[in-house]
């Protein structure tokens, strides 16, 4: 999801619900912490330099459980982290505190933020002589948030 899909997401919502891959729903009392920019500067493991950048939101929970994060008040945070994030239309990802800290892709079913799982992969397969029988195929690669044209195959 892009920044500007939940915005328009949030325009039309009640309430601000995230519901974990599992089905289960981070509780009522979230906070959203941070939002941040990241950017990470890679080579592969087939020598090709890679940049890839994200708006981090990190999702939190203390004992306050009363506290509710109302759409337009998200829609106020997402305006501040404009002076961080600029006006970049950047993918969403999110951090959320479980046995360890989890990253997550963000989708949104029409009524409730979905995190998605993400996965790791070797974007340089053919030079790390992984035999083709054992590359994903296009269904796969879509559930793990690749597209054709998305440079992530």
């Amino acid at each position: 999801m892009k920044i500007s899909e939940m915005k328009t997401s949030l325009a039309g919502l009640q309430a601000v619900r995230f519901r974990l891959p599992d089905g289960t729903y981070l509780p009522d009392h979230f906070h959203v912490t941070e939002v941040g920019l990241v950017s990470k500067h890679f080579i592969d493991c087939g020598g090709v330099e890679r940049q890839e950048t994200v708006a981090n939101f990190q999702l939190w929970e203390a004992g306050d459980y009363d506290h509710r994060l109302a759409p337009q008040k998200f829609l106020h945070i997402l305006a501040l982290s404009e002076k961080i994030l600029g006006r970049q239309d950047l993918d969403i990802e999110v951090e959320y505190q479980q046995q360890t800290i989890g990253k997550f892709g963000l989708d949104f079913d029409g009524t409730d933020f979905v995190l998605t799982l993400k996965q790791t992969a070797c974007l340089a397969q053919e030079a790390c002589g992984i035999p083709s029988h054992q590359l994903l195929s296009l269904p796969q690669l879509q559930g793990a948030g690749c597209s054709p044209g998305g440079g992530c195959c």
